[in-house]
């Protein structure tokens, strides 16, 4: 993804923004970037996505998924539709060697 591409669709919240926010406030748990725009509290679809990102945070690598935007934006549609994640997405967004984790 690019730093403009949007992880949030539902609060329209950037990589860029959840990058800024773990690296001014280094949240001790994924579940705090919610203070981040809101970021994960309205349909649920990108929570999986906000946790990989908290886990390189931690790790001390350079937060970012490997999905294109078009690809995210789908699967989200899937998951809408269905009400199921699409687990083979989430792994090839979060692909890089770590694994979210709450």
């Amino acid at each position: 993804m690019d730093p403009d591409d949007h992880v949030c669709l539902c609060y329209r919240v950037s990589l860029r923004k959840i990058r800024s926010y773990l690296a001014r406030e280094d949240p001790p748990v994924a579940s705090l970037i919610s203070e981040c725009l809101d970021a994960g509290t309205g349909c649920g679809w990108c929570v999986p996505f906000l946790k990989h990102l908290h886990a390189q945070h931690v790790a001390g690598e350079r937060p970012d998924l490997n999905i294109s935007p078009q690809r995210y934006a789908d699967a989200r549609s899937g998951f809408h539709e269905s009400g199921q994640r699409d687990e083979d997405t989430v792994r090839e967004a979060t692909d890089n060697g770590s694994t979210p984790d709450g």
